[in-house]
């Protein structure tokens, strides 16, 4: 049976860099800014920024899995931005493509310019879609790199500081990651038995957890008697079928998860790059920690907040919800699954659920994810509405 899941991967990996640790006294970090952000579905981060002499800002998702930064081709199209052929490919859940690049451009945040970026030009319109938000690129390693950075999900601020010493606040811990461009950590899973890992800190993946499926198989780690449930995601290269399961319990330095929400990616294009890594961690994670990335040192801070102790969702009703042309469009509806039960089919345009008609894609999701719930749906059409019911099912 195939579920109602909205999972984003955004990991594209760009070029590589590496950065030798200075031998003189640092300076002490500075405070730049405060950024405020949107949390999405997920846990991503979504950051407005204006870009280069733009009057109106842009919306960026704040990304550790992209090795670059990157701009959607529509928005570069709209704004007549300049671009030419990069001769680099990026790989996403679904495949390969070539990538145009927009040299020297600038981002400006509120009290803060950050110059000299050179952004991939990619298609982000699927992306778009699944937020029901614009989004005009993403933000990786060529900002990251640059500053200490403070994400802050109680006030759902980020800071910016500059390079230097920096302490960290008490009750949390600090992980040491290996960083190429993009940071990886080793972590523990325990489920049919226990075993590390080493796995992508990916603050644009919008899904708890995820395995690679030559990692899952090569390592026998879930329990064979738990069957796995097939998806439907989006991601970077387009839809892509996976397993969705849980995993008994995971750790990331002494912080333990139970029954955590788990993709398994058939990965042929090894966008995870297995067997080096088993994988990701994302932002349904991540977002439970108020976190300082300090690349130059090679240092992720987390300390636990007050979204820590929140429930997964494992909830599901067999169907995608997409913003599209200014309506929210029911697809992928799994014959057999509770919404296709209730008569929900492929097309429909959603007016309201539960009398909520917001015609907000995120808010739609919400309303439906709770398990058990009853669920009424006022669709459109063929230019005739239709009221529409069922119930909320469970993953396991």
């Amino acid at each position: 049976m195939r579920i109602k899941r909205f999972v984003i991967l955004l990991t594209c990996f760009g070029p590589f860099a590496a950065y030798c640790q200075q031998d003189s006294i640092q300076p002490k970090a500075a405070l730049i800014t405060n950024v405020p952000f949107t949390v999405l579905s997920g846990g991503v981060i979504l950051l407005k920024a204006r870009f280069n002499t733009l009057a109106e800002p842009l919306n960026f998702i704040l990304d550790t899995g992209s090795g670059a930064i990157s701009l959607d081709s529509a928005t570069a199209e709209e704004f007549q931005i300049s671009h030419v052929p990069s001769g680099r490919t990026i790989n996403g859940i679904a495949g390969t493509r070539e990538v145009d690049v927009a040299k020297n451009n600038t981002l400006h945040f509120p009290g803060l310019t950050v110059d000299s970026l050179d952004f991939y030009v990619n298609d982000y319109e699927i992306l778009s879609s699944v937020y029901g938000e614009k989004i005009d690129g993403i933000i990786g390693y060529s900002f990251l790199h640059r500053y200490i950075i403070k994400l802050n999900f109680d006030s759902a601020q980020m800071q910016v500081f500059t390079r230097g010493t920096i302490t960290y606040p008490r009750g949390g811990t600090l992980l040491h990651p290996l960083f190429t461009a993009l940071p990886i950590q080793s972590l523990t899973l325990k489920d049919k038995r226990k075993l590390k890992g080493n796995f992508y800190i990916d603050t644009g993946a919008g899904l708890c957890f995820l395995l690679s499926k030559r990692f899952e198989e090569d390592s026998s780690v879930l329990k064979d008697k738990r069957v796995p449930i097939s998806v439907q995601v989006q991601g970077l290269g387009g839809k892509k079928e996976m397993r969705v399961t849980i995993i008994q319990q995971l750790q990331i330095g002494p912080y333990r998860f139970r029954k955590v929400p788990t993709n398994i990616l058939d990965d042929e294009f090894n966008a995870i790059s297995y067997p080096f890594l088993g994988g990701l961690i994302g932002n349904d994670i991540l977002r439970r920690f108020n976190m300082i990335l300090n690349y130059a040192e090679k240092e992720i801070h987390l300390k636990p907040n007050s979204h820590f102790h929140d429930e997964f969702d494992y909830s599901y009703t067999g169907m995608n919800l997409y913003y599209e042309n200014g309506v929210v469009v029911a697809d992928d509806v799994v014959e057999g699954s509770p919404a296709g039960k209730g008569g929900v089919k492929q097309g429909d345009v959603i007016m309201a659920v539960n009398s909520n008609f917001t015609n907000n894609v995120a808010t739609y999701r919400n309303l439906m994810q709770h398990v058990g719930e009853r669920i009424n749906l006022l669709v459109m059409r063929d230019d005739n509405p239709i009221l529409l019911s069922f119930r909320v099912g469970r993953i396991f």
